[in-house]
Order: C-alpha cells, then structure tokens, then sequence
C-alpha cells in the first residue's frame, strides 16, 4: 500500500514541478516577446504623443480623401463626381480621341502583371521540371531549387531596382522584373506539385520504351496540367498587384499616377486612383478565382465580398512577395 502512495505522491510531484516550469517558460517567453516589442517600437520611433499632435491633419486628409457631398441633393454622402472628373482628366481607364479607343493607366498596370506572367512562366517551368527529385538526381536537383531560392529571396520591387540599368525605370523595366519574380515563385509551386505525381502513369510510359523527356511529357507532366493552370492564374493575381507597388517607384500605371498625386498633397486624387486600383484587382481576383475553381470542378470558389474585405492586406503583402 505505501509503495502505491509514493508511486501517486511522485507522479503528484513531477505533475507540479512541470506545471512550475511551464510556468517559468512562459514568464521568460513573455519577457522576451516585451522586450523585443518594445526595441521594435523604439527602432520605428513609434509615438503616441506624434499620433496625438498630428491628428488633426490626419482627420482634414480624410476629408480630402472622402470629399463631402449629397446624394440627390438631399442625404449626405462623399462627391463621387470628383473622383470620376480626375479618373477621366487623367485617363485611368479607357477614352476614346476622334472616334479612336486610348487604353489608360489601368492597362499599363494589366499588362506589366499578365505581361510579366507569361514571360516567367517558361523559366518557371524548366527550374519547376528540373528542380523535381523525381527528374533531376539529388543533390544535383538543388542547383535549380537554389536558383529559385535565390530568385524569390529577392522582391520584386529590387529586382526593378536591379534592372534599371537596361532601361530605367520604366514599365519595361517593371515587368522584367515581374518576369523574374515569376520564375521563382511559380517554379517552386511547379517543383512541390511533381513532386506529388503517381508513380502509376511514368511506369505505364516507360513499359513503352519511352525516353526521358517523353517521361516527363506525358507521364508527370500530363498529371498535373490542371494545378499548373490553377497555380498560374494565382500567381497572376500577385503579379497585377505587385504591378500596382511598381509604380510607386516610377514603373508606370496606376501606382505612378498614385505616387505623383501622394507628393502633391490631392488626397481626393489619390482616392480615385485607389478606387480604380481596387476595381482592378478585385476584377482579375473575381476571375481569377472562377477559373480555379471551374478547372479544380468546385463551383463555390471564393465569394466577391471576401475579395473586397481581404483587399487591403493582400494589397500590403504583395509590397515585398
């Protein structure tokens, strides 16, 4: 009996004295984590007393941001009419000159992101393809993965920095490096989906008396056609808005437009760029994800209201995807 009562005291015991260090654990993480929050905020210069003092300021840009007005001459609402006369003076979406259509600010940013997609998209498949255990022997294979490594290591906005050599700082420029950023992200997606193929289909290829590359071709290749056109698309929706941020260094379309009207002060301007930027998108997001969703066979696919609420942090994430 009093073999069984030390057996639960010291089973009671060792429950306690891991309970305590638990405890210690946490204390000790929690200072840590304060203590690196608070030489965060020290570095950034973080003040409540400057959030305080300029205030004030802050509220009279929101009411530039959001011009006051009426709708039907009755109920207070924002003057929309003002967004719509910069959008038009300075052609954002699309004018016609003597009977002739003009493509604006929101096609150059389309086409550095679809632009940019498809000319990374070869690049993406070879270091994809090559940097498959399952093609290339290991260690070998990591030359590829390390290619894609250092690629997508690198954001995109540098990468234009990178480029400006070749031709400034330009939407050609922009979408080089779009092109490049491609080839890194999309060719990891490709390498993690080959990596997943059945053994099956290359079998059945190589009873055949099938070569490498036919191998490739059509026993793994062949498996995943339809993650390659969903992973594309995605990848195309991060290119339009990482198009967006190429401008705010001088890459042309929106972002310039947007950029330009931040360092004059018109909040009402940069408000309808904004909105353009949002519609925009939201539009190749909306298909984008239709697409996906039609080619994976499932119909819900994401709803257009999680689009507009997600917008913003994914507007902030593509900064430096």
């Amino acid at each position: 009996m009093s073999t069984d009562t030390d057996r639960i005291e010291d089973a009671l015991r060792n429950i306690q004295i891991a309970k305590r260090v638990r405890l210690l654990f946490s204390v000790v993480v929690l200072v840590l984590f304060a203590w690196f929050f608070t030489n965060a905020l020290s570095e950034v210069g973080f003040s409540v007393g400057e959030i305080v003092e300029y205030w004030p300021e802050f509220t009279d840009a929101l009411g530039d941001f959001f011009p006051p007005g009426t709708l039907f001459g009755v109920v207070p609402f924002v003057d929309v009419s003002q967004y719509w006369a910069f959008i038009q003076e300075r052609n954002l979406l699309l004018q016609f000159q003597d009977g002739n259509p003009v493509l604006g600010a929101v096609f150059v940013t389309f086409a550095m992101g679809f632009a940019g997609t498809v000319l990374g998209i070869p690049g993406a498949l070879i270091l994809g393809v090559l940097g498959s255990e399952r093609v290339t022997p290991y260690p070998f294979n990591f030359i590829f993965r390390g290619t894609m490594s250092v690629i997508r290591a690198i954001p995109a906005l540098v990468w234009a920095l990178i480029y400006i050599p070749l031709g400034g700082v330009s939407p050609f420029t922009a979408t080089l490096a779009i092109g490049t950023d491609t080839m890194g992200n999309l060719g990891r997606l490709f390498t993690d989906a080959l990596e997943e193929v059945e053994d099956g289909p290359i079998e059945a290829i190589e009873s055949t008396g099938a070569n490498s590359p036919q191998k490739v071709v059509f026993g793994m290749l062949s498996q995943v056609f339809t993650p390659f056109i969903a992973w594309t698309m995605y990848i195309l929706e991060i290119n339009v808005r990482i198009g967006v941020t190429m401008g705010l260094i001088g890459g042309g379309g929106l972002g310039q437009v947007l950029q330009t009207q931040r360092g004059l002060f018109r909040y009402t301007n940069m408000m309808a760029t904004i909105l353009v930027i949002f519609m925009l998108v939201v539009s190749v997001e909306f298909v984008s994800q239709r697409v996906r969703s039609y080619i994976r066979g499932n119909e819900e696919g994401t709803s257009l209201l999680k689009l507009v609420v997600e917008f913003p942090q994914r507007m902030a994430r593509s900064i430096w995807e």
